[in-house]
């Protein structure tokens, strides 16, 4: 392999790092550490020299062409776009992290129980969260809490099988397209026994014929699955802070204690999450103005 072959190879994963760190694809450290694996998986192909054999492109057309057609075959063009939209989402999107939603939802508990429920009506204007931006307005439209919580599972469960829907569409193309690079390699054994008796043929036709099932096999298990698989986890990220928002919204329409509430929201972080009180008395004061006697 030549040097200069090798440089071009860091060059181009950098750009791709600084790239992806400029739109906030993905974490700093996600990022540094996708570049550095397909810098290396990009390595082994590189290294014994004949790039050129690892690109066919009747090759590469069968494979996404065929794979494309069958998905369309199974699923609608627009449960497709949908697929593409939610992938952008899980990528360029932040959730935010449970502790955040816990300590929102405890300074929300606070707010109404020293000036009322109506005054959450700024808030729910104001908050970014879609889901907490809804069941602010059930609370503040004073919905019984079993309206509330019939709205909001009814909600959770709709929203996930959406998301059901969505990953289900990747996984069968990760399992439709192997298939396709095997009849890509089919067709280009084809044109290897037309060559039968000339040996130059033969080993120009050879890689040709293996490439499409490497580009099956890459696109299913470089893309296809790993993108199913951030799917699921953005999935359960954004189902955890729903329920979180549910049972803190729910307290809140029952006057529950902001303390026990806390402690209560506490639970559904991990054990380095609960360390010390995640509102201080002192914040609450200064916050909301109340005074040290009418402390809770």
């Amino acid at each position: 392999m030549s040097i200069n072959r090798l440089l071009s190879l860091v060059v181009s994963m950098v750009k791709v790092v600084k790239s992806a760190l400029r739109f906030g694809v993905m974490e700093t450290r996600n990022t540094i550490g996708l570049a550095i694996c397909v810098g290396l998986f990009c390595l082994g192909f590189v290294i014994h020299g004949n790039v050129g054999f690892y690109f066919n492109l009747a090759g590469l057309l069968i494979v996404v062409g065929g794979t494309l057609g069958a998905t369309l075959v199974c699923s609608r063009a627009r449960r497709l776009i949908i697929v593409y939209k939610v992938l952008l989402s899980c990528y360029r999107t932040r959730v935010k992290e449970p502790e955040e939603i816990v300590k929102t939802l405890v300074d929300l508990s606070v707010k109404s129980r020293f000036e009322g429920v109506l005054s959450l009506e700024k808030d729910e204007k104001e908050t970014s969260v879609l889901f907490l931006r809804g069941a602010l307005g059930f609370l503040v439209d004073a919905y019984p809490g079993s309206h509330i919580r019939e709205f909001l599972n009814t909600e959770m469960y709709f929203f996930r099988m959406r998301r059901d829907k969505s990953e289900r569409v990747l996984r069968t193309m990760a399992e439709i397209c192997p298939s396709f690079g095997l009849v890509g390699s089919v067709v280009g054994l084809i044109g290897l026994l037309a060559g039968v008796g000339d040996t130059s043929v033969i080993l120009a036709t050879v890689p040709i014929a293996l490439t499409s099932t490497l580009y099956g096999v890459i696109i299913a298990n470089f893309f296809l699955l790993p993108f199913a698989v951030r799917m699921r986890e953005r999935t359960d990220q954004e189902l955890l802070l729903q329920k979180i928002i549910t049972e803190g919204i729910l307290a809140i329409e029952s006057e529950v204690n902001p303390r026990i509430l806390e402690m209560k929201l506490k639970s559904f972080l991990t054990p380095s999450a609960r360390q010390g009180r995640l509102v201080s008395l002192k914040q609450i004061q200064e916050r909301f103005n109340i005074k040290p006697e009418m402390a809770i």
